[in-house]
């Protein structure tokens, strides 16, 4: 009678364990550094377009006052002070910041702080519904007061969560203006601001479809 011969059971020791995950775990730590590298890539363009969005931001706020009539020189001066404080803000980190330009922690940190400075910039240029636009403005001249920065924000970062920090407030704000104040069209100006703005953020969520979304702003550890 034959005896087939079996070969011993192998025994998943340590050693196997490691030498069967090796390739596993390269392609891991690979994919990782990669979306390390690709964040940081991102963060460090957050960083240098963020100085074109301080420079940008008083501008559109001088031609905004120069396009304007029937408004006090302390409402102007106030409204624009509101304004130079976020660019100064921005600023300030920028220049803290650009000394370490490829430190995913100091890049970090500066979409961390950059994040509140932006919602403050929102709630500065919406107070100029109030102390920048005189009464009776016109529709058109109301929404783009909101959607124009907006627009130039989103060109300028190119970061759709930074656009939706400064447009929330703006918006918002120059909704309650335009009832308040009030603006030719009172209520009816308020919805169209809110609509506008609306289609601008879909828009932005349309544009960025299929690409990475990860947000590198409010969420960042």
């Amino acid at each position: 009678m034959a005896v087939v011969a079996r070969s011993a059971p192998q025994i998943d020791t340590p050693e196997r364990i490691r030498e069967d995950r090796q390739p596993a775990n390269a392609i891991v730590k690979l994919a990782l550094l990669h979306a390390e590298a690709e964040e940081t890539a991102r963060l460090a363009n957050l960083l240098g377009r963020s100085l074109h969005a301080a420079i940008a931001l008083p501008v559109l706020a001088f031609l905004t006052l120069g396009f304007t009539d029937g408004i006090s020189l302390t409402r102007a001066t106030v409204w624009f002070a509101f304004v130079a404080v976020g660019s100064l803000a921005i600023l300030r980190c920028y220049t803290h910041a650009i000394g370490q330009p490829f430190q995913r922690p100091a890049l970090k940190a500066f979409a961390k702080e950059l994040s509140p400075i932006l919602l403050y910039a929102g709630f500065a240029w919406g107070a100029g519904a109030f102390l920048a636009l005189p009464a009776g403005t016109n529709m058109f001249a109301a929404t783009l007061f909101v959607a124009g920065p907006a627009i130039a924000l989103v060109a300028l970062l190119r970061e759709r969560d930074a656009a939706y920090l400064f447009l929330a407030p703006s918006a918002l704000l120059s909704a309650f203006a335009s009832v308040l104040t009030p603006f030719a069209g009172g209520a009816l100006t308020a919805g169209m601001i809110i609509v506008a703005c609306g289609a601008l953020a879909a828009a932005m969520v349309y544009s960025q479809r299929g690409r990475d979304t990860r947000p590198a702003m409010l969420t960042l550890a």
